[in-house]
């Protein structure tokens, strides 16, 4: 996957930075599906958490860029705070894609209306943006570079103007009253057109209908010679409080049409359209208030439509689109920052230096376990580094003795840094990974068709097909649902395979044959080397710790033999 294009938190300015998604079972199988379910409780937040960490790159200013803006986010709480308020006054910013419209009318002026409030408020979050990120405690290169972009923004004429014509409509909207409609008729005094004639700051008030008839056109004078209006004019609502007789008796003598339209109060609009005599050819005729109105206010209505057409794409999608960027931050370092507080060590992971090993790792730990345990002290710290001599481990030791735990820690590792977050580990330097694959243990219904053995076989033949010398790769138990015999003899070959390639590698295998064998698999190697890798014991127990040793197979088996009294001699000298 590639990705470039806009301004965003994932990765700095301009870059074409090249991705790989994480094969499906990975997350799963280096227990951060879990940890993705405890940093939200929203699924969607979860799912955007995973989607970030599963996209990898081996870019190390991307994990660099993202490691910045993740700790400006640990260091300063009240930015969090902040940013977190702002999230649901972004959020609408992605409804302005739909103001592309040709047809705005038909969503009605009050929908308009409503829609230039919201750009109202996109003016003042673009404010509040900008006035969080001019802190000086921002560190990162990503947030200086979103403040400037901000700043710029804000600067820009064309948001300047934004913000006077938004705040004229805004002063409009909220005058109208009322509107003054002009009605055409004809010889039998039927209307046949209608107009406005103004768009009024009052409401109009209610008089006597006869007096207003009888002012109107019973007197010559009165017949105006033009149609200009020159604000002599009376006028009567008809409303529900009118008596119906004579209501009616207007209706059926006059068909006259009178509508009053206070567009501040949409409640309180109502349809006070009458409908002409049955007889006029247009019986049936249902006039609506809303739609009436906008006709008559076309210009008004054309004008928030393409002010709100000329300010939608004014940055709204690149600005609403760093929001749910700004809550992978937020979340992670809510979440780390609560581990934190349970005793739990974190660090920032820093990228190797050319000739440097391609992972050091001290102190670390499975961040899967840290969360399940009450005491986080009582978590056994390792060490561990990928160079040249030791490319593959072979890890062995006893059944529960955290052989899996301290081979997803490593994978832990690198996904998290390269998300850009802290990492559980004392410290942690690193050659970021082109991509991570897991080979562990499948459920049963995956391998009916195959077997088991068959299984495996196929999905490390493709896991080796995309493994290169950047990758890491980590294996549980693989082969070992055969005979050790046979198990033995296609593990071998695997590790021999992987060593031609420089595979970044630990094998968790029970097959201490294969962990005796490393010497001469380095051997017989072009470069890269393969060491045997010990979970400790010490007088029987585990120590959960890791040791570059032989197997311990035989002697751990002799001590537990010994402490629970089944060794040949302490059997028979029992009877």
């Amino acid at each position: 996957m590639k990705q470039s294009g806009g301004f965003s938190l994932m990765q700095p300015i301009g870059a074409e930075t090249q991705y790989h998604k994480l094969p499906d079972n990975v997350m799963h199988d280096l227990g951060l599906d879990t940890f993705c379910q405890q940093v939200s409780n929203d699924a969607g937040e979860r799912r955007l958490i995973s989607n970030v960490l599963s996209q990898i790159t081996d870019d190390p200013d991307v994990a660099i860029y993202r490691q910045q803006i993740f700790g400006d986010m640990v260091r300063l709480p009240d930015l969090r705070k902040t940013l977190t308020e702002l999230f649901e006054k972004i959020q609408f910013m992605r409804d302005f894609s739909s103001m592309h419209k040709t047809v705005d009318e038909e969503l009605g002026l009050w929908h308009l209306f409503h829609r230039l409030d919201e750009l109202d408020s996109y003016i003042k979050t673009v404010e509040t943006l900008r006035q969080c990120l001019s802190d000086e405690r921002i560190r990162s290169e990503g947030l200086i570079s979103l403040s400037e972009y901000i700043t710029g923004l804000y600067e820009d004429a064309c948001f300047a103007d934004m913000k006077k014509d938004i705040a004229e409509l805004k002063m409009k909207a909220s005058d109208v009253q009322s509107v003054t409609l002009g009605i055409n008729v004809n010889e039998r005094f039927e209307a046949v057109s209608i107009g406005l004639v103004s768009v009024n700051k009052k409401p109009f008030k209610k008089s006597g209908i006869v007096s207003n008839f009888s002012d109107a056109i019973a007197a010559k004078d009165k017949i105006h010679e033009s149609s200009d209006w020159d604000g002599d004019m009376h006028y009567q609502l008809i409303s529900k409080e009118d008596k119906p007789g004579l209501a009616d008796a207007i209706k059926n003598k006059l068909g006259v049409m009178t509508i009053q339209a206070n567009i501040a109060a949409e409640t309180r609009s109502k349809s006070t359209v009458f409908g002409t005599p049955s007889d006029d050819g247009v019986s049936g005729s249902t006039f609506y208030l809303e739609t009436v109105v906008n006709k008559m206010l076309s210009s008004l209505v054309k004008r928030l439509r393409d002010t709100l057409t000329k300010y939608a794409n004014v940055a709204i999608v690149n600005i609403s689109g760093l929001v749910p960027e700004f809550k992978y931050y937020i979340r992670c370092a809510e979440f780390i920052g609560t581990l934190t507080g349970k005793g739990c060590v974190f660090s920032e992971a820093q990228p190797a230096a050319e000739g440097d090993p391609s992972m050091e790792a001290k102190g670390y730990y499975n961040i899967k376990l840290a969360m399940s345990m009450e005491n986080v002290r009582e978590i056994v710290p390792n060490d561990l580094n990928f160079d040249q001599e030791h490319t593959i481990y072979i890890l062995t030791g006893a059944n529960r003795g955290g052989k899996t735990t301290m081979t997803q820690a490593v994978g832990q590792l690198f996904v998290l840094a390269q998300g850009g977050l802290f990492v559980p580990a004392q410290s942690f330097r690193y050659v970021p990974c082109d991509c991570i694959y897991t080979h562990f243990p499948s459920d049963e219904d995956k391998t009916m068709d195959l077997g088991r053995l068959g299984e495996e076989c196929v999905r490390f033949r493709e896991i080796f097909s995309g493994a290169t010398s950047k990758s890491l790769l980590l294996l549980n138990e693989t082969f070992s649902t055969t005979s050790f015999e046979e198990g033995y003899y296609i593990a071998r070959d695997s590790v021999k395979a992987l060593l031609t390639k420089a595979v970044r590698t630990i094998y968790n295998t029970h097959m201490h044959k294969l962990g005796e064998d490393a010497g001469d698999l380095t051997r017989e190697s072009a470069g890269a080397g393969a060491a045997s890798l010990v979970m400790r014991t010490e007088d029987g127990k585990r120590s959960f710790k890791v040791a570059l040793a032989e197997p311990e197979g035989s002697s751990y088996a002799k001590d537990i033999a010994e402490k629970y009294g089944v060794t040949y001699e302490m059997l028979i000298g029992g009877e």
